[in-house]
């Protein structure tokens, strides 16, 4: 027999999974036209190309390449980011409703992002430089209570403590971040509060550059890494069986997903579902393998962050929505969707 032989309903399967992924690249791209498109000023399509070839005016320019392209950019590092941190979790846990936002990741990268901004100037290139790192830091003493709570030494590791922890210590975080932001000034809780709402705030180069690095670096990675995911998912007893090294993975794994959450954090506000529904999405799309799911969730989390953004910039013109209360809108519904239909198991 062919060890390479292939079966049909394979074949298939992977026809089928390889248009889902050029289904969404297709609809990543024109999302991102629309956007370059959409705001106070608008620029028509060909405006946008001529600028692009350096033939629009000065106005333009600074519109598209200062303002608009940063922002756009930002958004999809974003999306992918947390999607890539939400399926991770998923996998981890063995649980649909595993994000890092309902887990109190979020919160605790924005606990620290907050003590940040209020006593270093935001725009200082340095300053951008160490807000990811600030915010990882957060997310990953979060994470770590998160964990050192949630586990038992004689059950071992509790999928269902880990959510049940998560969501009260996510309160928690933001109570005290309520409280904290009681003693900025005005300008300082005018950002906080945009920033708590979601709102793609670092959205400049110098922020772009400071968040390219995690996603390009870790997503990979997460991508080599599938296999273990796939293992873990099967349980811990037949995982350890098939030759996992369960504490050191999910030790990797859980500092990714806290890394690339923590990051995002720092430069999107508090945007929250992302991780959530665009891995849970992709798996009833193109099945539980995360050889596949990584990559298409990266796609559908960069679309869904650029598409929300892109309707807070266009709806009340001209002012504008935070991204993350138009992702809630959509987001709330759909998690008491799987909270009705997911059996939390312990």
């Amino acid at each position: 027999m062919d060890i390479n032989y292939v079966s049909p309903v394979e074949k298939k399967r992977k026809r089928k999974n390889s248009w889902i992924a050029v289904t969404f690249v297709i609809f990543l791209f024109a999302s991102f036209v629309v956007s370059m498109n959409t705001g106070y000023i608008r620029l028509t399509p060909l405006e946008v190309v001529q600028t692009i070839i350096g033939n629009g005016s000065a106005k333009q320019e600074l519109i598209l390449f200062t303002i608009r392209l940063p922002r756009i950019i930002i958004a999809i590092l974003v999306g992918a980011a947390l999607a890539v941190s939400g399926c991770i979790l998923q996998g981890m846990t063995r649980n649909a409703l595993a994000d890092p936002g309902i887990l109190g990741i979020n919160a605790g990268a924005g606990l620290v992002v907050m003590l940040f901004v209020a006593f270093m100037p935001t725009q200082n290139f340095n300053t951008v430089v160490m807000l990811p790192i600030a915010a990882c830091l957060g997310a990953a003493l979060t994470a770590f209570l998160i964990y050192t709570l949630s586990y038992n030494k004689e059950k071992g590791f509790s999928p269902k403590k880990l959510l049940l922890t998560g969501i009260a210590l996510a309160s928690g975080i933001s109570a005290v971040t309520i409280i904290l932001t009681l003693r900025l000034s005005p300008e300082q809780y005018q950002f906080i509060a945009i920033w708590m709402a979601g709102g793609i705030w670092g959205a400049s180069w110098n922020f772009v550059l400071a968040l390219l690095p995690f996603i390009v670096l870790l997503i990979p990675y997460v991508w080599r890494k599938s296999h273990v995911l796939n293992i873990l998912n099967l349980g811990d007893a037949l995982a350890t069986g098939l030759g996992a090294t369960i504490k050191k993975d999910r030790f990797i794994l859980l500092a990714i997903a806290v890394i690339l959450a923590g990051s995002a954090v720092s430069v999107s506000g508090g945007i929250g579902f992302v991780g959530l529904i665009a891995p849970h999405l992709v798996r009833r799309l193109v099945g539980p393998k995360h050889q596949v799911v990584i990559p298409i969730s990266a796609l559908v989390g960069g679309f869904f962050v650029l598409v929300a953004d892109t309707i807070g910039r266009w709806l009340i013109q001209p002012s504008e929505i935070p991204a993350g209360i138009v992702v809630a809108v959509i987001g709330a519904p759909y998690f008491l969707y799987l909270l009705a239909r997911t059996k939390v198991s312990s």
